[in-house]
């Protein structure tokens, strides 16, 4: 009995290493599969970008793999290398003409591929420029002097901190929770002040003719209509 567990065991254990054997095999199989046909669809794009019309090479001429977000610029003759893959869009595009788009064929045999692009002038129509002669210094002075120059921060700062220009905008503007709050808090202090009593008769305290003739000189009594 001891025997035939003793060789149970040991086929199992034969068993187990079989398989095992097997799984990594087959692993090392699919990946190799994977790698051989990755290596397969990369291809060396190499050209020469030129102008149709005289062909004269593009100097730095963009060539973008659309999608992939790389790419090169051809050098001072025009000539340019990349690496791509079969089935890549390839953008060609320099001022001055039009952007033109190849793709990469899948049928490629072996992994290099040549190009002679070529780009086709583009016009580009600017705005009409007027050239108007210079003016004479009297002419310059007199627009100079007389063109009004939007007032710079330090000068809007300036107005704003202008007394009359506070004094108007404290009457015309509404105030806001905190200063409502305080000038309710203000009237019931006077209030609660003078409670149970007459309040004081400004009418002989020199404080309020003070504020008054101020307050008369400055117009604040007159209809605001005018």
């Amino acid at each position: 009995m001891s025997n035939n567990k003793k060789i149970k065991t040991r086929s199992s254990r034969q068993f187990s290493i079989v398989l095992s054997f097997m799984a990594f095999f087959s692993f090392w199989a699919s990946f190799s599969v994977k790698a051989q046909q990755h290596t397969d669809s990369v291809v060396q794009l190499v050209g020469v970008v030129m102008s149709a019309d005289s062909l004269k090479p593009v100097i730095a001429a963009s060539v973008i793999v659309q999608g992939k977000g790389r790419g090169t610029i051809a050098n001072d003759a025009g000539v340019f290398s990349i690496v791509v893959e079969k089935g890549d869009k390839i953008r060609f595009s320099s001022i001055g003409f039009k952007d033109i788009t190849i793709t990469v064929p899948h049928n490629i045999k072996g992994n290099e591929y040549s190009v002679i692009q070529l780009m086709v002038e583009d016009t580009v129509y600017l705005p009409a420029t007027i050239i108007k002669a210079r003016p004479t210094p009297e002419e310059y002075a007199r627009d100079f002097i007389n063109n009004p120059a939007p007032d710079d921060m330090y000068e809007i700062a300036r107005q704003n901190n202008d007394a009359a220009k506070r004094r108007i905008l404290m009457e015309s503007l509404p105030m806001d929770g905190r200063e409502a709050f305080s000038a309710l808090m203000r009237k019931q202090t006077a209030q609660a002040y003078y409670k149970g009593q007459m309040p004081p008769m400004n009418i002989l305290n020199p404080l309020a003719w003070a504020d008054f003739i101020k307050a008369w000189k400055r117009g604040d009594f007159k209809r605001k209509d005018y």
